[in-house]
C-alpha cells in the first residue's frame, strides 16, 4: 500500500501546481495536522481515496470548517485494507487552546484505548501532529515531544510512526526519516511517500 502523508504546509507541488496524475498509485492520504481544511478536501477529491487526519495545534478552525469527505481519527483505531492506525494528535500544551495536552493529559488519552489495542492486537501506524519526547523533538516546550509515543513503540512495535508539528526548515538537525527500535519514523512536513507491505497485517 502506497501512503501519502503531508503536514504543516501546503505543497504548492500538489495544490498549486496539481496536475492529473501526480496522485497516481496512492492508496491512503494521512495527515499529521496543521494544515488548511480545504486543501485536505482538495486532496481527498483528487485523489479518490480516503484522507485520515488528525489535528495539530494550530487546527482550531477545524470546528467550524471541517475538512469535507475526511475522516477524523482521534483517539481511535482504524483500520484500512488490514493496516491498523492510531490517531493522536496535538502538541504539548503551551498557552490556553484546544489540541493542547500535557505529558499527563496524553498518556490518559492512550489509557482509554486499552481496550480497543487490546481488540485490535495493536497497531501498525501511529499518527501523531507532535513527535516523540527527545526523537527529533525540540527543546523548547511547544515543539518538545510526548513521553508516553514512545511507551507506545515499546510496546507494540508500529511499523511507522508519522508525525508532523517539527518544519524541515527548522534546522539541520531536522531529519525526514528516522528509527526507533523496529518502527520507522517518517516527518511528514509538507509531504511524503511511504509503502507498508499488507502481508502478515491484522484483516
Amino acid at each position: 500500500m502506497k501512503i501519502l502523508a503531508v503536514a504543516d504546509e501546503e505543497s504548492k507541488y500538489l495544490w498549486d501546481y496539481y496536475e492529473e496524475g501526480k496522485l497516481e498509485g496512492i492508496d491512503l492520504i494521512l495527515s499529521a495536522g496543521d494544515l488548511n481544511p480545504k486543501y485536505l478536501s482538495f486532496l481527498v477529491t483528487l485523489a479518490t481515496v480516503p484522507v485520515l487526519y488528525v489535528h495539530g495545534n494550530h487546527d482550531d478552525k477545524y470546528e467550524q470548517d471541517p475538512p469535507e469527505g475526511c475522516t477524523c481519527i482521534e483517539d481511535k483505531i482504524f483500520v484500512y485494507n488490514g493496516v491498523r492506525i492510531l490517531g493522536l494528535g496535538g502538541s504539548m500544551r503551551y498557552r490556553p487552546g484546544k489540541h493542547q495536552y500535557t505529558d499527563r493529559e496524553m498518556a490518559r488519552r492512550v489509557r482509554k484505548l486499552r481496550f480497543s489495542l487490546l481488540r485490535k492486537g495493536g497497531f501498525d501506524i501511529l499518527l501523531t501532529h507532535a513527535p516523540a519526547y527527545q526523537l527529533n523533538d525540540g527543546r523548547d516546550l511547544p515543539h518538545q515531544g510526548f513521553r508516553i509515543f514512545k511507551t507506545l513503540m515499546d510496546k507494540y512495535k508500529p511499523k511507522f510512526f508519522i508525525h508532523g508539528h517539527m518544519h524541515m526548515n527548522y534546522g539541520i538537525r531536522q531529519k525526514r526519516y528516522d528509527k526507533y527500535g523496529t518502527t520507522q519514523v517518517i516527518n511528514a512536513y509538507e509531504r511524503c511517500v511511504f509503502e507498508i507491505e499488507e502481508e502478515n497485517l491484522s484483516i
